[in-house]
């Protein structure tokens, strides 16, 4: 599935340890020490070298831990100035070399992965540091605890609350020998974290592959992934041959449109027994110690389980919430799959098969009966998503949205020659922020999507500092004569994450730790709205243009795409769904030991079908055992019903594009930290949201 979406780690979040007393000797030829010199000071990509890294992490410890005693040491009393703003404005250097992560995700290899894991720790332990600093607590607590006497305006009130209740989250109320438990407890998370992630990595890239090398296999495939498994093949040293990966540019269309079931059943299996195969990355033991850590460290914190640690600070509330709001749409997506799979096997039966339906069958018969029942299929829409094409659709939307301008730029260095740079203006020219873009798989890139910060906005001595954000994607790369085809999923994968950019890039608070600040369930919200615009018929004849002869997409296969919007929606939402659940039984559940046991317990007792497994499977679910999205992984659909409200507010209008509804669309992406997100959603509709649209747009009910 898309997406995974990483978020934009606040200031407290990202600081590490050092104990030494003497701050390390500054090397002046590392870039991190130095103003950068760049077009509008993005990170001097081309000069930064892997050794940089570890100097400069330890260099922006020290610098950091020394900003905090000057707060510490200070014998005034307390103040919103003296402590919490100084607080949030501390870090610099740390926050410049914190972009090590976003390569490791997107640029990582051998020697990078060796340097997280030194770096990781350390990570760790400065959090804990700063986190457990009483001296520090005891100061933002006095600011908090008066307050509403100190004659704060709603933004120093709010970023004063949130820094209280991260220090309050992170154990600084606890006993010292607690404090050194959940010391413990963190560091090994960290790592733990970062291994699954690696292993991950090395079951998808690395660890298998399907080598197809008599061409009567490959009945059934289109011409352009032929052509493009042919040339994985030829760089892998098996010219003639035909290679397919567990890449879902290179496996989807197999399991698509290949007559051999028994090389379906192969690559299937090959994908979903990642980390499962009892080798050197096999994460059933990984998962079994994230889960009990997670929970020891959630009851020593004072909760009953991780589930409701997380939820605590989310729209949903409580786990119960949770639970409940996704099996009122579990059964009616179950029922919609069970017709979704009778349709199937009655293709299966009418062309003469003698089999029942199986996991690896679904998206081969699943085409059948989109091309029966609507006349269409994959291979006549892919030659109107010519990648370019989809990205200036992108920036139309954008543009007829917001009024902004990209304008692409040759001369800001990028961390890969595969990435492409924008400036991002105003529709008067003024500067926004930078977007990078980044599109195709490679051996050192984590698979999904995802959008990224190299650094948020801020301020400095009254100056806004503007963002500089990145979307990372494994679309379908060029083949042969032909470019880079989208299919309609990575269509919308496009236009998804870009709304997680335009977020960042518009997000405009006075504090580090509010600005751009939502919660788990509300930050899908600014990237799912923009998927609707993709599938508009009037926003596809912008951009959906023949890759050969330019002409316009048919208006015959626009009605077609449209009349097939609901097609396989049972399947989507109950894989998706089954995924959530098994998310929420993972951190509230007791594990019983066995991975897989644990699994199909949970997965039968929500009556889940033979025919499907959940979206990701435990030993390779990286959102919530190397992500950010532990007990939420149930924030995607939570957020579908924000935005399928909030694009029909733009429907119901008779413009897609009104211009009332979009600029107070862009006022909530502007000042979402500035309160809860219900409160944010309700200044943007004038009403909560109704579950109905969703439910329409799915067609479940």
């Amino acid at each position: 599935m898309k997406k995974i979406c990483l978020s934009f780690i606040a200031l407290a979040l990202i600081a590490t340890a050092c104990n030494t007393s003497k701050a390390p000797t500054k090397d002046m030829s590392n870039p991190f020490f130095s103003e950068y010199k760049t077009p509008f000071q993005v990170p001097p990509f081309n000069e930064i070298k892997l050794e940089h890294f570890l100097p400069a992490i330890e260099a922006g410890i020290e610098e950091q831990l020394a900003e905090i005693k000057v707060i510490t040491d200070n014998k005034e009393e307390a103040s919103f100035d003296n402590t919490i703003l100084a607080y949030d404005q501390s870090g610099e250097l740390l926050n410049k070399a914190s972009i090590f992560s976003n390569l490791n995700s997107a640029n990582t290899n051998d020697e990078m992965q060796a340097l997280a894991r030194q770096i990781t720790p350390k990570l760790s332990a400065h959090r804990d540091n700063i986190m457990l600093n009483k001296e520090l607590f005891t100061r933002v607590k006095a600011v908090y605890e008066k307050r509403n006497e100190l004659n704060l305006n709603a933004d120093q009130l709010r970023v004063t609350e949130k820094y209280y209740r991260d220090f309050e989250r992170n154990g600084a109320n606890l006993t010292e020998d607690k404090q050194a438990e959940l010391r413990k407890l963190n560091d090994e998370l960290s790592m733990l974290g970062l291994k699954f992630g690696e292993n991950t990595l090395a079951e998808t890239n690395k660890n298998f592959k399907l080598v197809v090398d008599n061409e009567a296999d490959l009945k059934g495939l289109p011409a352009d992934v032929i052509t493009a498994a042919a040339e994985l093949a030829k760089k892998d040293s098996m010219e003639g041959k035909w290679i397919f990966t567990l890449q879902k540019p290179s496996m989807l269309p197999f399991l698509q449109y290949a007559e051999n079931r028994d090389l379906r059943e192969k690559l299937y299996k090959g994908y979903t027994s990642r980390g499962n195969n009892n080798n050197a990355n096999d994460n059933k033991e990984i998962i079994g110690k994230i889960v009990s850590l997670r929970d020891k460290r959630a009851k020593l914190l004072g909760y009953p389980s991780h589930a409701a640690y997380v939820a605590d600070v989310n729209m949903a509330k409580t786990p119960e919430n949770i639970n409940d709001f996704l099996m009122k749409l579990w059964v009616p997506a179950l029922e919609r799959a069970k017709a979704e799979r009778a349709d199937m096997q009655a293709m299966i039966n009418k062309e003469g098969g003698k089999f029942k339906l199986g996991m690896w069958d679904w998206w081969y018969y699943a085409e059948k009966v989109r091309k029966a029942k609507y006349d269409l299929d994959e291979a006549q829409l892919k030659p109107y998503f010519k990648l370019e094409n989809v990205i200036d659709g992108m920036i139309y939307v954008a543009n007829k949205l917001y009024g902004v301008k990209f304008i692409k730029r040759n001369d800001i260095p990028v961390y890969n020659e595969e990435a492409m740079a924008y400036e991002v203006q105003e529709a008067d020219g003024k500067h926004i922020g930078v977007f990078y873009m980044d599109f195709h798989p490679r051996p050192g890139k984590n698979a999904g999507a995802w959008c990224t910060s190299y650094r948020g906005q801020s301020y400095k001595d009254g100056k806004r500092i503007t963002p500089v954000v990145s979307i990372v994607c494994n679309f379908t790369r060029p083949a042969g004569n032909v470019p880079a085809l989208l299919s309609f999923d990575e269509v919308t994968t496009l236009f998804h994450e870009s709304g997680h950019a335009f977020h960042t890039l518009f997000a405009d608070g006075p504090y580090r730790r509010t600005a751009r600040e939502v919660a788990r369930d509300f930050v899908e919200l600014p990237s799912q709205i923009m998927e609707n615009w993709a599938s508009q018929p009037e926003v596809l004849r912008v951009y959906a243009k023949h890759y050969e002869t330019g002409a316009v997409i048919p208006e015959e296969l626009i009605t077609k795409l449209s009349n097939s919007a609901q097609f396989n929606q049972g399947f989507e939402t109950v894989e998706y769904l089954a995924a959530s659940l098994l998310d929420m039984d993972w951190h509230t559940k007791a594990f019983t030991g066995d991975v897989e046991a644990f699994e199909k317990a949970s997965m039968d007792k929500i009556g889940l079908i033979d025919e499907i497994v959940p979206r990701y499977r435990s030993t390779y679910f990286s959102h919530i055992f190397s992500g950010g999205y532990s007990a939420g992984y149930y924030v995607y659909i939570w957020a579908a019903v924000l935005d399928a409200d909030a694009f029909n507010a733009f429907k119901q209008s008779g413009d897609l594009f009104n211009p009332e509804y979009a600029a107070k669309f862009r006022t909530l992406l502007t000042k979402c930290g500035s309160d809860d997100g219900m409160v944010i959603y309700k200044n943007f509709r004038g009403q909560e949201p109704s579950i109905e649209p969703l439910l329409q747009r799915r067609g479940l009910k």
